[in-house]
């Protein structure tokens, strides 16, 4: 039950290169895995979005890292935004961070990526190859990681709005050009951004079922 959950919630500085970018880490007692969070164009760690599906995992037993990866500087360029090379750099800066901390060294992680933080994750993803043991891509933009694609190793799961429909094409031809386990996702009756009812229910409950069973070790119950 998420109740009984205790959860130790704590705002960060993550160390990238020579600058520190502002995140919220949360840790469930006895935390088996770790989701950082790489948010879309015009977002932050803020997103109520991302928060709903960090709070659900860390109820199923996963910590969460969400940061800004861009500081306020380099946010007022709109072409950071969308630097698909940039972001990934922060996303992985972000997971050696967490190799740093004594509390979660050595903990399994996954990536989830929504918007353009979805090619981010994915970019990531192929740098770090062992590390990362599992992608999720919310309304994502897969396809803007390009050559990467073919080195994912990681486990991925796509997760795209039924009516998003040029969004779909973009997730099916990425899929294509990943080479790892892999599936797609359509949630019937969703926009983009999943505001209608149920429907970001439906992403929480998809993300949480990929993250636990590629992450989880073998033999437990999640």
């Amino acid at each position: 039950m998420a109740n009984d959950v205790v959860l130790k919630a704590a705002a960060r500085q993550i160390a990238v290169g020579r600058i520190a970018l502002p995140g919220d880490l949360t840790t469930p007692e006895n935390a088996y895995a770790l989701i950082a969070f790489a948010h879309g164009s015009g977002s932050s760690r803020l997103s109520p979005r991302n928060r709903a599906v960090a709070r659900a995992l860390n109820a199923r037993g996963m910590a969460t890292l969400l940061f800004d990866l861009l500081t306020h500087e380099e946010e007022r360029d709109r072409a950071n935004v969308f630097a698909i090379p940039l972001l990934a750099e922060r996303l992985i800066e972000a997971v050696h961070w967490v190799d740093w901390q004594p509390e979660l060294a050595d903990i399994p992680v996954g990536l989830f990526g929504a918007s353009t933080g979805a090619a981010a994750a994915l970019v990531a993803a192929a740098a770090l190859g062992d590390r990362v043991g599992a992608v999720v891509s919310r309304g994502g933009r897969p396809d803007l990681a390009a050559n990467a694609l073919d080195r994912v190793g990681a486990p991925t799961l796509l997760i795209v709005g039924g009516l998003d429909d040029d969004v779909i094409e973009l997730n099916e031809r990425a899929l294509a050009r990943l080479q790892c386990i892999k599936a797609l996702e359509i949630v019937p009756g969703a926009t983009h951004l999943f505001p209608e009812p149920g429907t970001l229910e439906r992403v929480i409950a998809l993300a949480g079922d990929w993250f636990a069973d590629h992450l989880r070790p073998r033999g437990t119950k999640g």
